[in-house]
Parts: structure tokens; sequence; C-alpha cells
């Protein structure tokens, strides 16, 4: 089975459990702790992987001298092609990114009045799990302020504050402010300037700004990108970096059954992991399960897009993404793929292409949307293109994505087509091309705030040609 019909299986699987053998008061066998080895680290795995992006964005933005915990960070330009922070940015709106810890107080957050603009503030647990999406969608785009909460927080907030509890007492915010082109960003610039944040006890009148916190430093090479940081820890580090991250982020309800499978063979939160006392068989077996679902992990970062597809398109995140439940196979895969990624009804995220349809530069490709068949959307659509890596690639005209906020030039008959291609296109199509680089090369198609047709399946994009 290839990795991406392994992410599409285990989205399916919604209300699936991992496949480990119920819990039992005896030893666990050699064939039980390859299994429950091989569950842990799925399970863990984007636990893991916020952590080390964490992490690596703090030591990144100390040393550039940005602001540390509670405090925005907003983008001023799209990625380019030496952002290696989130696998698979997007070139669509600006970013506002803040990493929240809860675990003294709640934090405020204000939004002003976007005037009708898109925006969305995601908000992710340690899981990786999005809890609430504050944005145009679910509260339009009038001023607001809302209260993050820790876990079990018995306060009260004022009375005009809109209370959102967290999950975990780290919070990932992921805030995305839609841009109309390069022209388009002094404005984005002035609405991001009334996004604050600010401690409870600083309110009303206290300054949001906070000290600077210097970031952890685990042992990790910060100049690799965060999922081949994961990849590269042996399985001892990678579960101590559980043990210790399970007792600040404790798992959700529903991972009690699996929790004690996993306490079976060790790994318990608070507890010092070690493997040696499983015995020789019972070690060799733990690192055996565990390289085991490592590996299909990496295997995702080459094969996003190569499972089961309509018209060369796949749409693997679009079922689970966000919230997962029990689907820990899903998560993981999500999470190594396009960690952030935001569930379907805010965005739907198209994949082309791989495997034996892997698209390479020395082609030359178009996209044709039929009349009247343009992406379905409330928001805005947009293609853009990555390198085999998930990441974007330089080209000479600095363009990652084409979208219907660009001057596109449709046909007569009001059809569309966008060139993907190494050369430009020439004969007055350039307004329609999307560069692509001499090597190989996938697509993604984004849909904000998609239509019922979208969500539902009854539109599909077209074939690239």
């Amino acid at each position: 089975m290839n990795a991406w019909a392994y992410l599409t299986m285990a989205i399916a699987a919604a209300g699936m459990a991992p496949g480990v053998a119920p819990a039992s008061a005896t030893r666990p066998t050699a064939a039980e702790v390859r299994e429950i080895a091989a569950s842990a680290y799925t399970f863990a795995y984007p636990l893991v992987l916020m952590d080390l992006t964490r992490r690596t964005d703090s030591e990144r933005r100390a040393r550039a001298g940005l602001p540390g915990a509670n405090q925005f960070v907003h983008a001023q330009t799209f990625p380019d092609e030496h952002s290696r922070i989130v696998i698979r940015p997007n070139a669509d709106t600006l970013y506002s990114t803040a990493w929240l810890d809860l675990s003294r107080e709640p934090i405020l957050l204000h939004v002003p009045d976007t005037h009708d603009r898109y925006y969305v503030m995601q908000l992710l647990d340690a899981w990786t799990e999005t809890f609430d999406m504050p944005g145009k969608r679910t509260r339009g785009t009038g001023e607001h302020w809302f209260g993050i909460a820790a876990p079990n927080w018995k306060g009260t907030l004022p009375p005009h504050v809109e209370r959102i509890d967290a999950p975990t007492n780290t919070v990932w915010l992921l805030g995305r402010t839609q841009v109309n082109g390069v022209a388009d960003y002094g404005a984005v610039h002035a609405i991001q300037s009334g996004y604050i944040l600010m401690p409870l006890s600083r309110y009303p009148k206290g300054s949001p700004s906070l000290p600077p916190q210097a970031p952890a430093s685990p042992k990790a090479n910060r100049d690799e990108p965060p999922p081949i940081q994961v990849q590269q820890m042996s399985v001892r580090e990678y579960f101590q970096t559980v043990e210790k991250l399970l007792v600040a982020n404790p798992p959700h309800p529903q991972d009690a059954p699996l929790m004690r499978q996993l306490a079976r063979v060790g790994i318990v939160p608070g507890k010092a992991f070690d493997p040696e006392s499983l015995g020789v068989e019972g070690r060799q077996a733990f690192e055996q399960g565990a390289k085991m679902a490592a590996d299909k992990l990496a295997a995702l970062g080459a094969q996003a897009g190569a499972g089961e597809k309509i018209n060369g398109w796949s749409s693997g995140f679009s079922g689970a993404t966000g919230r997962y439940g029990i689907r820990y196979d899903a998560r993981a895969a999500v999470a190594r793929l396009g960690l952030g990624a935001l569930p379907p009804q805010e965005a739907i995220y198209f994949s082309c292409c791989q495997g034996a349809e892997q698209l390479a530069g020395e082609h030359g490709y178009t996209l044709h949307f039929p009349t009247g068949q343009l992406p379905p959307v409330r928001a805005f659509w947009s293609l853009t293109l990555y390198g085999e890596d998930g990441y974007f690639v330089a080209n000479a005209i600095h363009r990652f994505a084409i979208g219907d906020r660009d001057a596109l030039k449709f046909n007569s008959d009001g059809s569309l087509d966008l060139f993907i291609q190494h050369d430009a296109p020439g004969e007055d199509r350039d307004g329609n091309w999307l560069p692509a680089p001499s090597g190989k090369f996938n697509l993604s198609l984004r849909l904000y705030w998609p239509s019922e047709d979208a969500l539902r399946g009854r539109w599909q994009p077209p074939p690239v040609m």
C-alpha cells in the first residue's frame, strides 16, 4: 500500500482505534510490544512535531529579536523558497502567529473590524487538534475580543469577551488574513496592527507586551525543517521527549484506552522511559515497531497526492483535517504533510500529482476550467506549486501561487486556462502562468470557505493536462 493510500484509509476509518491487543496484567509478548510501539509512535508524532516546530520557531524569533511567547509575529510578506518552518505554506494570506502559554492565566485576543476582508484565527492544541477558528466564516468581520483559557480554568472574563476553552496549556495561534496581491500588503499590515494579544491580568490598561523568554534548546538541528528533526531522533530520544510532553499536555479523554496500552511498555507521563526494562527481545521489538511507524510517516513526505484520485487530484485532508478523535493515523499523516492545515469547512486542499502522473518541469501543463466551473468558494481560491519536499521553489518572477485575486485572462467563452511550465508561455499568456522548476514538483489547489458543492464532492478539479 502506498503512503497516500494509507493516509486516505486512515482518514476514512472514523471511529477506529489503533489495533493493539487488549490490556493485560501480564508482560506483553514481543509481538504485542512491536504493535504497541508502532501505535505509540504514530499517536505521539503530532505532539512531538508540534513541540519541535514551536522550539524551532522560538529560537529563530530570538535570533531575529522578535517577540516570544504570548505575542504575535506578523508576516509582512509571503513566505519564499527559503521558508522551512511550516510545510506546504500558502501564498494567499499573511500569517499572524503566536505560541500561547495558558498555564498562568488566559490570553485575550483582540481582532479589529476587517471591513469584510476574510481572516481566520486558527487555534490548535499541542496535539495539532483545531479546537476553534474565530474568523469571517464563524464570527463575521466586526471587532471582537476573545479570551483563550487553559483547561479547567475557573475565573471570570470581562463581559464583552467571548471565552474559548483550550484542551492544552500550549496553543498555536495560526492567523491568516486575505491578501489581494503584493500591492495589498499595506492594507493587511494595518489590520494586523489591530490583532492584539494580552494576558488577562494586564487588561484593560496594561501593555500587551511581555518580556522575552529564552527558548528551550533540546538536542536538534534547528537548521533542518521540524519534520526532518523528528525523523532524525533516535527511538529512545523520541519517547523520552514524549514522556516529558505528556506531563504538560495531557492526552484527550478519548485517548485513555491507548494510554493504558502505552503504560504496558513503560510509556507513562512523568516517568523516564527505559526500553531496557522490556528485556532484550522486547527492546528489539519496540525498536522495530517504532521504526516501522517512523518510516511510514517519513515516506509520506515524498508521496503526497499519490493515492486515490479524481481527475488526478487527491483530497486526502478533507474528511479529517483538524479534528481527529481517535483517528491517530490520520492525525499523524496530516501533521507530517501539512501541519496547521485548516479543517474543510474553512479550506479544502486538493493535491496533484505523484506516482505514475508525477509532474516534471521538462513538460508544459495546462489546467483548464470550463465555463461556469471555477472552484466554488465563498472567499477565494488559489493554485500553489511546491517542490518534492513540500516547500516553494525559486523562480524568475517570484510567483508561487496564482488564483482568483490575480489579473487572470479568461477565454472568449468564459473558460479559464492556467499554464504550469518552466518557461514563460508568451503570447499574452504570462498573467496566467505559474512557473515550474526544471525538476519534479506537485500542486495544491486551495478553496477558502468552500461552498457545499465542494464540501459534498459535487465539484472536482479538472485534470492537469
